[in-house]
């Protein structure tokens, strides 16, 4: 099997519905995942946008979700999963926000591109802090073992 992530709430390459963005309930959208590697120890999940602050000159890549030390057996996250939804173990970095937890789009130019990337690592992610994602990124290199990623776009709405 192969790993895959996927939502029952958009498609790859979809739009991502509005009640998961700052012109809705500001929630995170249900994931699934499957085809988990044996050897697999945990799991991390980021999302993130490169089209910041417009995707016809972006010049940052802004982080929505730090997610690791999701455990392997996990098969996904609820609707609008929050810190008290979390399996045991699962720990939390920081989004560019300065926060933990989810932070949905809020482009405010142009339609923007949101990648949610889920990987499964050959370890636990051990002495981290309330990380960055370039934190989490540099303490899981050598140990990815597989990876896959959802993509969304959301443009807000001409009001």
């Amino acid at each position: 099997m192969v790993l895959r992530i996927h939502s029952p709430a958009f498609a790859n390459g979809g739009e991502i519905p509005s009640k998961y963005t700052c012109e809705g309930d500001d929630i995170a959208p249900p994931l699934a995942w499957d085809g988990i590697p044996a050897d697999t120890r945990s799991l991390v999940l980021i999302v993130d946008d490169p089209d910041a602050p417009d995707p016809a000159a972006p010049r940052m890549t802004w982080v929505h979700w730090v997610l690791y030390n999701l455990p392997p057996d996990s098969s996904g996250l609820p609707e609008s999963a929050t810190t008290a939804d979390l399996s045991a173990g699962t720990e939390e970095g920081i989004n560019d926000w300065k926060r933990t937890g989810y932070g949905g789009p809020c482009p405010p130019v142009g339609r923007h591109r949101y990648f949610h990337k889920l990987y499964a690592l050959d370890t636990v992610l051990e002495g981290l802090n309330r990380p960055s994602k370039a934190q989490v990124e540099s303490a899981m290199k050598g140990h990815v073992l597989a990876q896959s990623e959802l993509l969304g776009t959301y443009q807000k709405r001409n009001k």
